[in-house]
């Protein structure tokens, strides 16, 4: 049911997506040199890397690291980044990797290749078998304010208590933190 339902969703998604998504991309081409999409390696599930699609936020030749571990991550912002980080529409060409079947809707957010710790601890609980999220229960619970010990103890509470209106209901949450741009810090 889960696929479908992501399968669907993302499907509806695009289509009625389509003009904002154009938009984001002539704004991110017009206001910084280099290509309107990021494509990040990133883990899936059961630790599988797959190629995930950002609208691109960083300038070209930003290194690949988590933003929180850049001494100063405001410098490798392009002009448009902020506005597209704090009104999450870099996360817009995910819609792909969810039709896809790399993402779903609702799971713990893909981790990045390099992220150790994070992968580590989603593995010990269970976390890494299913697949990740455009958002998760630790994106409408504090987002980058989240210590990673915390983002997996939720990941792992995610994972437990999943079912389509809890997913539903991470949706719906998910849209109130984006339109109040609530747990974003860079």
């Amino acid at each position: 049911m889960k696929k479908f339902f992501d399968f669907t969703l993302s499907l509806i998604a695009l289509i009625v997506l389509l003009p904002p998504i154009i938009l984001v991309a002539v704004l991110v081409k017009v206001t910084s040199p280099g290509p309107v999409l990021y494509w990040s390696d990133r883990v899936g599930r059961h630790n599988r890397i797959f190629r995930m699609p950002k609208f691109r936020t960083m300038r070209t030749g930003t290194p690949a690291v988590a933003t929180h571990l850049l001494a100063d991550p405001k410098q490798f912002l392009t002009p448009a980044g902020p506005f597209l980080r704090k009104s999450s529409l870099d996360e817009l060409p995910q819609l792909w990797s969810i039709l896809c079947g790399d993402m779903s809707f609702v799971g713990p957010r893909p981790a990045l290749f390099n992220q150790q710790d994070l992968i580590e601890l989603r593995t010990q609980h269970g976390v890494s078998t299913i697949l990740p999220g455009l958002t998760g229960l630790a994106q409408v619970s504090g987002r980058d304010e989240l210590a990673i010990p915390d983002k997996v103890k939720l990941d792992a509470e995610y994972m437990q208590r999943q079912s389509l209106f809890f997913d539903i209901k991470i949706i719906l949450l998910t849209f109130l933190k984006v339109v109040r741009r609530d747990g974003v810090t860079h």
